[in-house]
């Protein structure tokens, strides 16, 4: 199946030092993103419903890039979480790069907004 990157921007009220907290520790990451995570150098495992995915970081730029490499995942993919404040607005932005199947993009975009809601909850909005 050929697989599309997806790029989302979402606007956030937390600072890009309390995202990046968000981002790369576990018990801010349980609170949002799995269900589960354990973290050896820079080897993350990650949980949902049981299931482990093992992701190296391999960029991580304190409170403005972080970039995981799914072990199982497909040559050049990634997931990538840029942080900055907007010159403009003074706002939080947070682009993410991720990528689905083709033909399945909404259903990752929806994923993806479902997920932002919560951590935007955790995060004070």
């Amino acid at each position: 199946m050929e697989r599309v990157k997806i790029d989302m921007e979402f606007i956030l009220r937390a600072s890009p030092a309390i995202l990046y907290t968000f981002l790369t520790t576990p018990e801010c990451l349980i609170r949002w993103f799995c269900d589960e995570v354990d973290i050896q150098d820079d080897v993350y495992t990650f949980t949902w419903q049981g299931e482990d995915e093992l992701a190296e970081m391999v960029d991580d730029l304190e409170e403005e890039r972080v970039r995981f490499v799914f072990e199982d995942g497909e040559d050049d993919e990634y997931l990538e979480f840029r942080m900055y404040k907007s010159a403009v607005t003074n706002e939080t932005v947070m682009e993410i790069s991720d990528f689905s199947d083709k033909g399945e993009e909404g259903e990752q975009r929806e994923y993806w907004e479902n997920l932002i809601t919560v951590l935007k909850k955790e995060t004070g909005g």
